[in-house]
């Protein structure tokens, strides 16, 4: 069975729901895992912390299914470092959350929400996967930088993907990934409204007057999301199985070194399309 260390900032019902989404599948049956800890960047005893009542939510559902809960609050850690050297204090936070995982041993991490930027260090001692909005060969940033990039070049496809978490942030190499068209029905539509609207604004007017609620971006945002879920379970489900595994940050089936990421399009799709997630 696969020792999975959970990492989530437990910032709202998105934290919630991905936790919740992969404990079911582990009581059907359907993932052989187990949750060696749940990390958190927060305590809950902060006094300025405006998502207390849903972290505390997310810190119940951990309870409930008997999983150790593990907090270091990042507003309390060593706040005069933070402000002063914002890397050494990184690297610092980094050190004192290993030490307060060295009782858990576990086989892959997963970012899953984390707000934090990882260090260099727990980077290279742990491997780590975290999800990204974009394809491999896609845009790097936000899913709203990324989004608006790909209206801005026109892209004809978009999708999301797990990558190992390097020191560079948001480089590491992709592991599995899922695409869908942003061409044909349901889009076509939407970019011609969006011509239209760039005839007579700079898209940079749309960002600002329209933002997240343009149609075609919402679109785009909808699409995207709605994978969010199934790609973190079945990614967990093809290391959990040894279908692939990590090795020198590179992906593995078998002795086989694999020329990119494990491309799981068809399974997510039909598991949309089936109604699991």
């Amino acid at each position: 069975m696969m020792r999975l260390g959970w990492f989530s900032t437990g910032r709202g019902a998105g934290s919630r729901n991905l936790l919740r989404t992969v404990m079911d599948h582990k009581s059907k049956g359907k993932l052989d895992v187990e949750l060696a800890f749940v990390f958190c960047n927060w305590d809950n005893q902060e006094e300025d912390n405006p998502r207390r009542e849903q972290r505390e939510e997310f810190f119940q559902m951990v309870r409930s299914y008997g999983i150790p809960l593990v907090t270091l609050s990042w507003k309390k850690f060593r706040a005069e470092l933070l402000d002063s050297d914002p890397e050494s204090w990184r690297n610092e936070y980094g050190k004192e959350m290993r030490r307060l995982l060295e009782p858990y041993d576990f086989d892959l991490g997963i970012l899953a929400g984390y707000m934090l930027w990882v260090d260099d260090e727990t980077c290279q001692t742990y491997d780590l996967m975290n999800l990204h909005p974009a394809l491999p060969d896609g845009p790097k940033g936000t899913w709203q930088e990324v989004i608006w990039e790909l209206i801005e070049s026109g892209a004809e496809e978009q999708g999301t993907m797990m990558h190992l978490c390097t020191p560079e942030w948001d480089r590491g190499a992709a592991l599995t990934y899922c695409r869908f068209p942003l061409r044909g029905s349901g889009f076509d539509r939407l970019w011609e409204n969006m011509d239209q609207k760039l005839q007579n604004e700079t898209l940079q007017s749309i960002k600002e007057n329209e933002g997240t609620e343009e149609p075609l971006f919402k679109r785009i945002r909808t699409e995207g999301f709605r994978r969010e879920l199934p790609l973190v379970v079945y990614s967990i489900k093809l290391f959990a199985e040894g279908v692939v595994r990590i090795e020198d940050q590179s992906l593995y089936a078998g002795d086989r070194k694999l020329d990119g990421p494990y491309d799981l399009s068809r399974q997510i799709d039909r598991s949309l399309e089936e109604g699991e997630f």
